[in-house]
């Protein structure tokens, strides 16, 4: 809670700064650093940053950044009663979450960036979410570099990979500025490993590849057999990713396709779908009787466990004409975890759809209304059992009182069909309000 404390004085200071007016000092303690992602609502739909360089080089610059989520929620929940749910939900506030980020100018052309979880639901303790430094000049001279440079960037660390373009749009901790909904999808793909991406952009057209080790953490470790498994054909290989992506304005329309692309033929553990550490937005909803908080963090969500051989690919679709926004989503992820492997199970598909309608009122829309309809379907449990399926609807709205201050809440209802008598889904239900007073910069 220390930590929390300094969080927020942290952000009544930055705040207080901003209401003093004062140019000289806040461009002292938020200088503008090349290439990076605004923390409050200028940051909306943005997705990879771009090659056109706005911010002039002037040196060594370090810019603070954070994100404040307060959530209260009323929701209620059911199953078909062999499995006991979680007794004793009630309406409540979540805990507060906080992140803090610092982007570093290190060079022209060149930052570093390292986001903390100062406090969230998982981790209630300060835990590193993750860094990378971006180089969008190089530090040496030379007509071919620089001619390359003028379309390339190349990112290398501890990082969130870039899989799809949803994870632009995501909750992430305290970070919940950018997300127009409460939560993130139901199968959330989102994952922090250790790799490089390698950028070619230009007039909209973008292309990326990407490897990574595959893993949430680093290790030099075998991984570890369950019991019973032998190790034929158990080992840790890299993952590889890639890209492509058209953006175009068209006057007052702007439109933009992705197709991304994630493999990893034999990871140790890949969270593809698990990477997320700070927890979902809904508390304890569908969980067990003994379920806590920090421990039992995903709720609401499905994670469809293929952590050994993984094929995913997602498509995305973005369209904007003046206040009216539509985003979607299709995507498909096939595989199977190590015991499925030793059992000689067939790889499981799982099929995810999402579907956003936002409209923004106002010229500088600070209000905004909107519907989300998510569903996954498949072999969610295991390749010998049947299919079965996730459906949520969330309806909501939100209120930029300042381009860092948001207040926003839904209505949300989702559903677990088909699924086994004996398993905690069958028959599940819940629904319900969920409020959210957000800061971000």
């Amino acid at each position: 809670m220390k930590r929390l404390s300094l969080a927020i004085a942290l952000i009544g200071c930055v705040t207080l700064v901003h209401a003093q007016d004062d140019k000289s000092i806040i461009s002292k303690l938020h200088p503008d650093v090349q290439f990076t992602r605004p923390g409050d609502k200028t940051g909306l739909n943005m997705f990879e940053t771009g090659k056109e360089e706005i911010i002039p080089y002037d040196g060594l610059k370090v810019r603070f950044g954070a994100g404040f989520s307060q959530q209260f929620q009323s929701l209620t929940h059911s199953n078909s009663g062999a499995v006991a749910l979680y007794p004793r939900l009630a309406p409540g506030f979540g805990i507060a979450q906080a992140n803090l980020t610092m982007d570093v100018q290190l060079y022209d052309g060149i930052k570093l960036n390292l986001t903390s979880y100062l406090a969230a639901r998982h981790h209630n303790e300060t835990w590193v979410k993750g860094g990378y430094i971006q180089f969008d000049k190089l530090p040496f001279k030379g007509a071919g570099w620089d001619k390359l440079m003028q379309y390339a960037t190349i990112k290398v660390g501890h990082m969130e990979i870039n899989y799809g373009d949803q994870h632009f749009r995501r909750s992430d901790g305290g970070n919940t500025i950018h997300n127009p909904f409460m939560e993130n999808y139901i199968m959330d793909a989102f994952a922090t490993e250790i790799g490089g991406e390698f950028y070619l952009q230009k007039d909209g057209v973008l292309g990326m590849v990407g490897i990574s080790n595959g893993l949430i953490n680093g290790t030099q470790q075998s991984p570890i057999l369950a019991a019973g498994t032998d190790t034929t054909g158990y080992h840790r290989n890299p993952s590889f990713y890639a890209k492509g992506a058209i953006d175009k304005k068209l006057g007052d329309l702007r439109v933009r396709g992705a197709a991304s692309v994630y493999y990893n033929n034999s990871s140790g553990r890949s969270t593809l779908y698990a990477g997320d550490r700070t927890g979902s937005n809904y508390f304890f909803v569908m969980e067990g009787a003994t379920a806590t908080s920090k421990d039992n963090f995903t709720s609401g969500r499905f994670d469809p466990a293929l952590t050994n051989q993984i094929l995913a690919f997602q498509l995305n679709g973005f369209i904007k004409a003046k206040g009216l926004e539509l985003f979607g989503t299709y995507e498909n992820a096939k595989g199977r975890s190590i015991n499925e492997k030793v059992a000689n199970f067939d790889k499981r598909s799982v099929n995810q759809f999402a579907a956003d309608i936002i409209y923004r009122i106002g010229a500088k829309e600070k209000v905004f209304i909107g519907g989300r309809y998510n569903t996954v379907r498949g072999q969610l449990l295991a390749s010998n059992k049947d299919k079965q399926s996730i459906n949520r609807m969330a309806i909501g709205g939100g209120w930029f009182l300042t381009n860092n201050i948001l207040m926003k809440g839904e209505y949300v209802d989702q559903k677990y069909n088909d699924f086994p008598a004996a398993n905690r889904m069958a028959d599940g239900r819940f629904k319900g309000f969920v409020m959210q007073a957000v800061v971000g910069f």
